[in-house]
């Protein structure tokens, strides 16, 4: 269903509803920049996991657009390539899309699986750029990250659930 503009008379939803999402996944992506020392990629990239967190939670918020904008976000903060992230997000993102048209139902299990199958991809392709770059180890390095962050989903998307119960002001309910 298409959105309508809004008319006349008719009130614009309140900020946290739009804005709450985008601000985690930046607040994700500025985990990279702590003071963390490691001689192979271990950190998961929690930008794209709040990401991918949201989009399985709430598809109809975003559409894949926005990892374009996020993205850049991610690749300045975390000093890639500039443009890597917004590919890799943004093709993500469309296989999101591409899988919601092709399935009738998920759960958790089949959505945990969907963010492995994401990560492991993002993860190499960001491995790829490295190597094109000339800053990539071998691809053994990425896999401990691949498994850090299919381990790290779960406890980002409780996380994205509970800032969703607050921002849609859900606090006593349960869902």
């Amino acid at each position: 269903m298409a959105r309508q503009p809004l008319g006349f008379g008719q009130e614009r939803p309140p900020v946290r509803l739009w804005l709450v999402p985008a601000a985690s996944v930046v607040a994700g992506s500025l985990l990279a920049i702590g003071p963390y020392v490691a001689n192979v990629p271990l950190m998961p990239p929690f930008g794209l996991l709040v990401l991918i967190g949201w989009r399985l939670l709430r598809p109809e918020i975003w559409g894949a657009w926005v990892a374009l904008p996020l993205g850049l976000i991610d690749d300045l903060i975390g000093g890639a390539p500039l443009g890597s992230a917004m590919a890799i997000w943004t093709i993500v993102m469309l296989g999101f899309d591409i899988v919601d048209h092709r399935m009738l139902w998920r759960d958790f299990a089949t959505d945990w699986g969907l963010a492995m199958l994401a990560l492991a991809f993002a993860t190499s392709a960001a491995w790829a750029i490295a190597l094109f770059t000339g800053g990539a180890g071998p691809y053994w390095t990425v896999v401990g990250q691949m498994l850090l962050s299919a381990l790290a989903f779960p406890m980002v998307a409780r996380i994205c659930r509970a800032i969703d119960i607050w921002r849609r002001g859900e606090r006593g309910r349960t869902a």
